[in-house]
């Protein structure tokens, strides 16, 4: 693959992004880049928004958004832990009741999508503020407390809530998984042209027999239930859960996504730029800790990263088309 082709690939923003931060913390910073590279907070972070970001990615490349990922961490972590805590039953049910609840959040989610016209942000905000209240309003009348502690067997901890080598959670080589099981289902099998001609033409993609109903339906379920999923895994590891929490996801999650390359108005993105664009906010939000930088400026470098990636990304993407253009011209 040749300079011009690589440039034009997706992700490649997101490895730019990703260097020039590096080099930032690095050069301005003094940061030793063999401790960053060791160090397990944003290997934590990273892999804790990178099993919401990629679905929440495959949404927004299919011209989607699904913000009420915010609500579906604290349900997974109050579902199973009133399930299986306060109530005592076995920890597969809770966890099942917690990925059960995901499934019918995002089934809901994609019914209303694709029934009505109403746009998903505002369909997904509004079930957003509606699991928020069911979750606090069922917490207290069933627990009358907000916060809830969860005994996990063994095997759960172990497969859900370990720490490897005493700092690194278990949940990374989950999100190692199922960014495998992603780049699968968007570059390999056939799904993922339609998920990209979704995100180009709607219209289009459905004349030409796509089922995006059937689709965007599964699209929306996956993101709820990974939301839930990342909620499961921090009340197992934690032995606990709590109403609040969550709502960070949705600013990180969508930031990372489009540091990934992935454009907001869809049909474009990959899952290695969403997995790279993970890492860098990462690196961006915990980096400075390991630097002499005040830590007032996390904000700023995170603003600085993300509209420096999406004028990347914006160049990159006219670059694809334009010589997708040249191409067809010349084969005319």
């Amino acid at each position: 693959m040749n300079l011009s082709n690589l440039t034009r690939r997706p992700e490649f923003g997101s490895v730019l992004s990703l260097i020039a931060v590096i080099a930032f913390y690095v050069l301005c910073g003094g940061v030793n880049l063999g401790q960053l590279a060791g160090a397990a907070s944003w290997v934590n972070l990273a892999a804790n928004l990178g099993i919401v970001a990629l679905p929440v990615g495959l949404l927004m490349i299919a011209g989607e958004i699904d913000i009420s990922i915010g609500a579906m961490i604290p349900a997974g972590s109050m579902t199973v832990a009133i399930l299986s805590g306060h109530f005592g039953l076995p920890i597969t049910v809770g966890i099942a009741g917690a990925l059960a609840l995901g499934l019918i959040v995002g089934l809901v989610n994609g019914l209303i999508a694709t029934r009505t016209s109403v746009p998903t942000l505002i369909i997904t905000l509004g079930t957003l503020m509606v699991v928020q209240g069911l979750i606090l309003s069922a917490a207290m009348f069933l627990t009358g407390n907000a916060s809830v502690s969860l005994a996990p067997p063994d095997w759960a901890k172990a497969a859900l809530g370990q720490m490897m080598a005493g700092k690194y959670q278990i949940i990374i080589l989950w999100w190692a998984g199922f960014a495998a099981a992603f780049f699968w289902l968007l570059h390999v099998s056939p799904v993922g042209n339609w998920i990209l001609a979704m995100g180009g033409d709607q219209t289009s993609a459905r004349n030409a027999g796509i089922p995006t109903v059937r689709l965007k339906i599964a699209l929306f379920m996956l993101s709820a239930t990974a939301a839930a999923f990342v909620g499961v895994c921090g009340a197992i590891q934690f032995n606990s859960a709590q109403v609040s929490g969550g709502m960070g996801y949705i600013f990180n999650a969508i930031c990372a996504i489009v540091v990934g390359g992935v454009l907001l108005t869809g049909g474009y993105g990959s899952v290695l730029g969403i997995v790279l664009g993970t890492i860098t906010f990462a690196i961006v939000s915990q980096g400075i800790y390991f630097t002499q930088i005040e830590r007032n400026w996390a904000n700023l470098i995170i603003g600085i990263t993300l509209l420096g990636a999406v004028a990347m990304n914006e160049t990159f993407r006219k670059m694809a088309l334009g010589a997708a253009s040249k191409k067809k011209r010349a084969k005319a």
